[in-house]
């Protein structure tokens, strides 16, 4: 933690206000009747430019936010920031961040290279001044990052006599600067160098979850080399990485290692290693590490992340590598691009740097069983879906599930027309991206701006599907209570949801006691499936603005959190105000028969049809991380991912020590959990979410 404190207390000292809205001004008055992609250009040139570097003491890769800062007076700040919030930026939903740059590009030719195929395609696209002026605007985004990174070399030579600084950490930063702004990096550091400064542009833009991709295999060439060439040692390759991880504690940079290529070799190689150990030293938050698992990943090296899972840090997330191949093949992708994947924000798969930025959003499946019961309307949140029936017209369990899907079906398609409408609105030419598209291919070989036709591939989106758990628990319940044991009736049942459960103990107590997912029971497992299976169905045939498909993903962040609190009771016997079940794992202490019983269940869905990825929480006792029990538990997610899941992430702390954090956090300021697609400080955490992991199965 001591590099992570030096940085922290540099940081502190900056002393102004953050404002890089009053850079992007000074840009945009250079000429505030240029086009929309020129007036782009020139505030992101200017916020490159203009600001003055910071270089810290503690660091051996150079750039960040803090050249940002400024000490204008508020009459001046306040006028900057009303010019330039009339320049609208994009949003998640959007397509503004969440992004897997095609960083291998970039080191491969450099950023002269790019600078000069920008002016190849101008020469090829002279006869259309519309790509001629985003060419243009590409180019002096890329000149203004050129100057950004001079900026700091000079930086770091001016500050070679002062007795507060180590003469050759400032020596390292110059040389790498330099090397970089004149050619392709040739060394491991200047190609992280350039990568680190590349994604601190990204930040000073306002993009956040901006991924690294496949860390592991486009750094790999430069790391090999310094190796074979005596330059650098593994030690000294881990401290450069953990100069860059150490700084992302607040974003969710997702970083992917391992994965297969087209002939089904792992490739895991020493670098993967490497990036792990950097990780695991760092101890904070960020970044978000994905393992692409395949079966003949090594089983050190699985063991290695099983001991890094272990400390708490709850990474590596652990994906199955032929599950999430398989699902992005059905979408028309080249098998090179498929194998190439990486993950955007926490576990959403993405064609690395060949389509537009992520988005997604959330659907709450529990909320329709409201509208079965209630006729159309939403006994607590306001919603409306669809009044198509009395519950006395409802004689069968094949019914209830015919209406259920009736209501899914109206509720997708008005997820999509929120979804269109919001991208419609929106005047595409207006929102230009011209720095973000010099990193997608082929936005500069097509001059086409990133979100207008400059990608390979159209933009996609996800469709998080929440409640999968409290879903399956609910239908189970209705079947064996209402049309199998004819214990209770529909209109008893609604009356005891709508009565929060109050007067109705003695049902509420058989809805708990009726089968629930994550105990391999085939009677409650077969909706699982059916869910996977019925609303990928109804997604696969939606399209977003530009063509792309819609994936859907069993995963929640922490809005199952905030979703229950407006859904009402359940049939499942949850009650209303409580969390849903969280992503795709079972509603948590109902896993009730052990671990391999869970992953049992949670294995029967058809994965290859949830492209985005799901989110499998699992909470062990640290004693399961021993060198021996270690064995037992990677037979275990060997297993899960051999029966077909897709993604495993785990928890390893006490219950007793989350309790003792909640009572007394003071003690626990470095206490790293896993939350859900990302990990956290636990004491920063809202107390809904700081319970919500609690109350997690623990699993022993």
């Amino acid at each position: 933690m001591k590099l992570f404190e030096s940085l922290n207390n540099e940081l502190r000292q900056t002393s102004g206000v953050y404002a890089p809205h009053y850079f992007r001004y000074l840009g945009y008055g250079e000429d505030l009747s240029a086009d929309y992609a020129s007036l782009r250009a020139n505030g992101i040139y200017s916020l490159f430019t203009k600001p003055n570097p910071v270089i810290l003491k503690s660091e051996w890769i150079a750039g960040n936010q803090q050249s940002l800062f400024c000490e204008e007076s508020e009459l001046v700040l306040n006028y900057a920031k009303n010019l330039v919030d009339r320049f609208s930026q994009r949003g998640f939903t959007t397509n503004k961040d969440h992004y897997a740059p095609d960083y291998d590009h970039i080191l491969r030719v450099g950023l002269p290279g790019m600078i000069d195929e920008i002016e190849v395609s101008m020469q090829v696209h002279g006869d259309d001044p519309d790509k001629i002026v985003t060419l243009q605007a590409m180019k002096k985004t890329l000149c203004g990052f050129s100057e950004m990174i001079q900026k700091y070399m000079l930086q770091a030579e001016a500050l070679v006599d002062s007795p507060d600084f180590d003469r050759n950490r400032l020596h390292f930063i110059a040389d790498n600067c330099r090397a970089i702004i004149n050619g392709p990096p040739k060394s491991f550091a200047q190609a992280l160098q350039l990568m680190w400064f590349c994604h601190t542009a990204f930040l000073m833009e306002g993009r956040y979850a901006m991924a690294f991709g496949r860390m592991d295999q486009y750094l790999y060439r430069f790391y090999k080399t310094d190796i074979d060439q005596g330059i650098l040692t593994d030690e000294m390759v881990i401290e450069l990485l953990e100069n860059v991880f150490i700084r992302l504690q607040d974003d969710i940079v997702n970083i992917c290692i391992g994965g297969q290529n087209q002939k089904g070799e792992c490739e895991i190689n020493p670098l993967s290693r490497c990036i792990l150990r950097a990780v695991r030293h760092c101890n904070v938050p960020g970044p978000n590490l994905s393992l692409r698992y395949t079966q003949n990943t090594p089983d050190d090296f699985l063991d290695e992340c099983l001991e890094t899972i272990g400390t708490g840090l709850g990474y590596p997330a652990i994906m199955n590598d032929d599950v999430n191949i398989a699902s992005l093949k059905k979408y028309g992708y080249a098998e090179e691009d498929v194998y190439n994947y990486s993950m955007v924000g926490c576990i959403e798969n993405f064609m690395t740097g060949k389509q537009p930025p992520w988005s997604d959003g959330r659907f709450d499946t529990p909320r329709f069983f409201d509208y079965i019961f209630n006729n159309g309307i939403s006994a607590t949140n306001q919603s409306v879906g669809l009044n198509l029936c009395g519950l006395e017209d409802i004689t069968s369990m094949s019914d209830f599930m015919t209406v259920f899907e009736k209501q899914l079906a109206f509720g997708v398609d008005e997820y999509m027309f929120k979804f269109n409408a919001k991208n419609d609105f929106i005047h595409q030419a207006f929102f230009a991206e011209p720095f973000l598209s010099c990193f997608c291919r082929d936005c500069i070989g097509r001059g086409l701006d990133i979100n207008c036709g400059g990608s390979i591939y159209p933009s996609v989106h996800g469709a998080a599907l929440m409640g999968i758990g409290t879903v399956c628990d609910s239908l189970a319940a209705i079947e064996k209570l209402v049309f199998a044991d004819r214990t209770t009736t529909l209109s008893e049942l609604r009356d005891a949801m709508n009565a929060n459960f109050e007067g109705y103990g003695e049902l509420r107590q058989k809805l708990l006691d009726a089968p629930k997912y994550g105990n391999n029971d085939p009677f409650v497992d077969k909706y699982a499936v059916w869910f996977i299976d019925y609303l990928g169905s109804l997604f696969e045939k939606k399209k977003t603005r530009d063509g792309g498909g819609i994936y859907i993903a069993a995963a929640a962040n922490v809005s199952n959190i905030c979703a229950g609190k407006i859904i009402n009771a359940t049939p499942d016997g949850r009650l209303r105000g409580e969390p849903l079940s969280d992503a795709a794992s079972p509603t948590y202490g109902r896993d009730t028969r052990g671990a391999t019983s869970t992953i049992n269940s949670v294995s029967k869905p058809d994965y290859t049809k949830v492209a985005c990825g799901s989110v499998v929480n699992q909470k062990f006792s640290p004693s399961m991380f021993t060198p021996e029990k270690r064995k037992k538990l990677m037979a275990l997610i060997k297993t899960y991912f051999k029966k077909g899941g897709q993604e495993l992430q785990i928890n390893a702390t006490l219950r007793e020590t989350l309790i003792d954090a909640i009572e007394h956090p003071e003690k626990y300021q470095n206490l790293v959990v896993r939350v859900s697609g990302f990990s956290a400080f636990y004491v920063t955490l809202e107390k809904d979410v700081q319970l919500d992991i609690l109350n997690r199965t623990q699993q022993e």
